[in-house]
């Protein structure tokens, strides 16, 4: 199977009633993410931005562990160099600009884990709609001892404020649905993962019958007000953090489970 096959069978889309529903579908890795598939959920944005048919974008993951629990340890394996850091942080700040940015409205239904990249893609929907075994959070200071983009960091501190972020980042801890409720992450709640799914429906549905221009005015217009500074004029904190010895300790204590020591260096 190659590359681009793989990333279609690992998000799967469909179109229905002006709704597209795109499931991140590998339960067996909790949804984390690839690669290819952040490529292919770039290309799933840009096709309901050329698509007027689609009316608004409903993203959730298969099973019920986890939404997505973010990039796959693997993909970093082969990170040697600086080079590597930076594109990888370019390509994922791409393609969250590109659903962030995306024409239609966006709705996550979140169940389980959602933490890292998957806390970073329900970031950039819309509206977050969640079921009691939600966990959000980026325990990056636990696990690989990177960081977050410029970007990614502005994005979530515009919707929970610094202190929760510094709190949320500090603690490495994941935080349940009620706290996430509280602090802005989820706009709503729902018992289990067929509440969610007749929720997500019944809202997808309700906002596909909306004046589409209203809804991209809104948009645009919240996006000009939370204009923030870019990955690039954060590059030496991403380079700090993904070319030092405490990352390789990281990825190799994370490989072998195995807690990680730290050097701060």
């Amino acid at each position: 199977m190659n590359q681009q096959s793989a990333a279609v069978n690992d998000m799967v889309f469909e179109q229905r009633d002006g709704i597209g529903r795109i499931t991140f579908n590998r339960p067996q890795a909790r949804n984390a993410f690839t690669f290819e598939m952040y490529e292919r959920l770039a290309q799933l944005c840009e096709r309901a931005n050329a698509d007027r048919a689609i009316k608004v974008l409903v993203l959730q993951g298969a099973g019920d562990k986890a939404f997505a629990a973010g990039t796959d340890i693997n993909q970093f394996r082969s990170f040697t160099t600086p080079q590597h850091a930076l594109d990888y942080e370019g390509r994922i700040d791409r393609v969250l600009g590109t659903l962030e940015t995306c024409r239609v409205p966006t709705i996550a239904a979140i169940t389980g884990a959602c933490t890292g990249g998957g806390a970073g893609i329900a970031a950039c929907c819309d509206i977050r709609i969640g079921t009691k075994t939600t966990k959000f959070g980026f325990p990056i200071a636990r696990t690989l001892g990177n960081c977050l983009s410029m970007s990614n960091i502005g994005r979530l501190t515009a919707l929970v404020g610094p202190a929760r972020v510094k709190d949320l980042i500090f603690t490495a801890r994941l935080i349940g649905a009620d706290e996430a409720a509280h602090v802005g992450l989820l706009n709503e709640v729902v018992d289990d993962v067929a509440a969610l799914a007749r929720r997500a429906d019944e809202l997808a549905a309700l906002i596909a019958g909306n004046a589409p221009l209203t809804l991209s005015a809104t948009k645009q217009a919240l996006a000009r007000l939370q204009r923030r500074l870019t990955r690039e004029q954060g590059e030496d904190l991403i380079l700090m953090c993904y070319m030092s010895r405490d990352f390789r300790e990281g990825l190799d204590a994370f490989l072998n489970k195995r807690p990680p020591q730290w050097r701060g260096e």
